[in-house]
């Protein structure tokens, strides 16, 4: 009988100490204060309800210029509960300078169904090809 209960103790402690052992840092977290913390933050902070951190993390990850947040950006875009959330998300696709991103607030400049949205999302349009054009006329002016 102590054979037994002795037995069934070594067995748990090894269990207990093999996985104990074993355990190691998760690599799939990036290191604090890092730039790829803060982007994943962001982006969480982009997935909630509240309304004011949504339109503050779509804004941070504009100034970024986030990679990452571009699809999200767009569906915000697209599917924004308010105006703000919306021009923020245009705001900060145009920022980030992304094809797909420019091209999405290009028709929401033409078909949002929403004047304001349309209005200011146009706005943005214009000042991304008149940027566009004159980057062009600099770089044949710096040429010659």
């Amino acid at each position: 009988m102590k054979t037994k209960i002795l037995f069934a103790v070594i067995l748990i402690a090894t269990f207990l100490f093999n996985s104990a052992l074993f355990a190691g840092e998760n690599k799939n977290t990036p290191a604090p204060n890092s730039y790829e913390a803060i982007e994943l933050n962001r982006l969480i902070g982009l997935a909630s309800d509240n309304e004011g951190l949504k339109v503050s993390c779509a804004f941070n990850l504009g100034e970024m210029k986030s990679q990452k947040a571009v699809i999200p950006l767009i569906a915000m875009l697209r599917d924004g509960k308010s105006d703000e959330e919306r021009i923020i998300a245009a705001l900060s696709l145009m920022k980030i300078g992304d094809a797909q991103g420019v091209y999405m607030v290009s028709r929401a400049a033409k078909f949002s169904d929403n004047s304001r949205v349309r209005y200011i999302c146009e706005k943005f349009y214009n000042g991304y090809l008149i940027e566009k054009e004159n980057s062009k006329t600099s770089d044949v002016v710096a040429s010659l």
